[in-house]
């Protein structure tokens, strides 16, 4: 039996793709960890702490919800750890713990950019 006899050669119906499904949430704090923003794993650090900042801030369900996400590298290789807020295009440098807090009571929870840590604002020259 020649192979083209063969009914087994022939491709398998491909399986439907999931859409997959994510929280509803206004704001996506996008984190750098990659090791030029922070070589010392300052960024990282920041990045495993939000889970419990954002829980004691309230941030972490209802209408001010906020994701997070790591990058691995936005090109902005100084001043880190850098963060950038979406979708208002607000980037942040110089993101210690402390400095986080404050984007999280101003930013985050209120809406008012922290301007002495924005080093990008989208939109504006």
């Amino acid at each position: 039996m020649s192979s083209s006899d063969n009914h087994d050669d022939q491709p398998a119906a491909a399986e439907p793709v999931v859409k997959p499904k994510i929280g509803s949430y206004k704001r996506h704090l996008l984190v750098c960890t990659g090791p030029r923003c922070s070589a010392d794993g300052a960024s990282q650090a920041l990045f495993d702490s939000l889970g419990d900042k954002f829980k004691a801030a309230g941030l972490n369900a209802g209408d001010l919800r906020v994701k997070r996400s790591r990058v691995g590298c936005f090109a902005a290789c100084k001043g880190g750890p850098i963060v950038c807020v979406q979708p208002d295009g607000t980037w942040y440098y110089n993101v210690t713990p402390d400095n986080m807090d404050r984007i999280i009571d101003e930013h985050l929870l209120h809406g008012r950019h922290v301007e002495d840590l924005v080093f990008h604002q989208a939109g504006e020259d």
